[in-house]
């Protein structure tokens, strides 16, 4: 489980570490920077599968998604005083991060790439940052004491019983260590941790519309994961109702939908989820379903597959629907918690308060990302980057 994350110098996050629980609702105002903290988890995310500075490239390099803001909070500019002039002492930096109180963390530092010097040679990748630091550690914290794997610039280097030995030298500055020595024999916490990143899953504006993927009947095949898109929707549930999770579901949707029952219905080796409903003399499959119910069948598909990830994120799921829903989706995201960490994303406060769950709001402060409530950069959890 991720115990701590943290985020420097992403969009309008200037600093922000947050401990996170089994369920953990992120809620705040429009503008308030929560879209901020999601894509900085799903960067975190594409770093553990080595597609980091990909993922910023294309967003349109590091300067478009940094911290715009001044480098230091002056008190002049908490008194209401201006911004402009305010230069840079130190280096560009986007980190992040995460630690588990029981098990692994990591963290990783990007950067901008130095320049040539003397008229040598230019890259014509130079949107593209460079990997400065990765730290693999145990606990919550990057500390010394607590470091196992370090990547500084090109070189890597393990911690074993005899102390520190050397991994790779002239590492590229686009591959991440976790991608290059995911096999390393005496470095096995990079596999590990690379399978836990590589297991969170994010779901974010499912297609309900007249041509969404998940109206269509699919091939029927056994599916333990829901598609991005939730073309393979009718398959993923029918897999956990076959897998044992039949009255999970039909609770859930008995739930939703005033006693309702879930059928897949199969045709020519194709499959797409249907509902009976009570006082209907027929089944309204996925092409009839109005956009909200198709969202929270898509919903419970994510939250009841097979594939248990180490962590869901789930932003904005209360789109396109009624209001009434939200107490059977925050009833079927409770459930999901107990084996599964979940972190969702909402404004709606309707929905956050049926979750329960740990929650952290977000606010804008001098322009900056923080947690409402907080004094301070002092009343964060710790975290104490390594410097480079």
């Amino acid at each position: 489980m991720i115990d701590r994350l943290a985020i420097e110098g992403y969009r309008s996050i200037r600093s922000l570490v947050v401990d996170l629980a089994p369920l953990t609702v992120v809620t705040g105002r429009n503008g308030s920077g929560k879209s901020s903290l999601y894509r900085a988890l799903r960067l975190l995310a594409a770093a553990g599968q080595g597609r980091a500075v990909g993922e910023l490239a294309a967003d349109g390099g590091l300067d478009a998604v940094r911290w715009a803001g001044p480098e230091r909070i002056s008190r002049a500019v908490r008194e209401g005083g201006p911004t402009e002039g305010l230069v840079r002492s130190g280096p560009v930096a986007l980190r992040l991060g995460f630690g588990a109180a029981d098990g692994l963390g990591y963290a990783i530092d990007l950067g901008l790439p130095v320049p040539a010097s003397g008229g040598g040679f230019v890259s014509h990748f130079d949107r593209d940052p460079d990997i400065k630091q990765e730290h693999v550690f145990a606990g919550l914290e990057p500390r010394p004491s607590s470091v196992l794997v370090e990547r500084r610039g090109g070189v890597a280097r393990v911690h074993g019983d005899d102390g520190w030995r050397e991994l790779a030298r002239g590492m590229p500055a686009w591959g991440s260590v976790l991608d290059e020595h995911a096999g390393a024999a005496d470095a096995p916490e990079i596999a590990g941790l690379r399978r836990q990143m590589r297991a969170w899953r994010f779901h974010d504006a499912f297609r309900t519309d007249a041509g969404a993927p998940a109206r269509r009947p699919q091939v029927g095949t056994r599916s333990p994961r829901l598609d991005d898109d939730g073309a393979n929707l009718g398959a993923v549930l029918r897999t956990s109702i076959e897998a044992g999770h039949e009255r999970e579901i039909a609770r859930a949707v008995a739930e939703a939908f005033d006693g309702s029952e879930l059928e897949i219905v199969g045709h020519d080796g194709r499959m797409t989820p249907a509902l009976r409903q009570p006082g209907v003399l027929r089944m309204l499959t996925a092409d009839e379903l109005s956009d909200g119910t198709l969202q929270f069948l898509l919903l419970l598909a994510a939250l009841t597959s097979v594939e248990r990830p180490t962590l869901i994120v789930l932003n904005e799921p209360e789109r396109s629907l009624h209001a009434e829903l939200f107490a059977p989706l925050a009833a079927l995201i409770r459930r999901a918690s107990e084996q599964t960490q979940v972190l969702v994303v909402t404004h709606q406060r309707q929905l956050a308060d049926a979750l329960d769950g740990a929650r952290i709001e977000l606010e804008k402060e001098h322009g900056q990302t923080v947690v409402a409530g907080r004094e301070g950069l002092l009343d964060q959890p710790g975290w104490h980057w390594p410097k480079r």
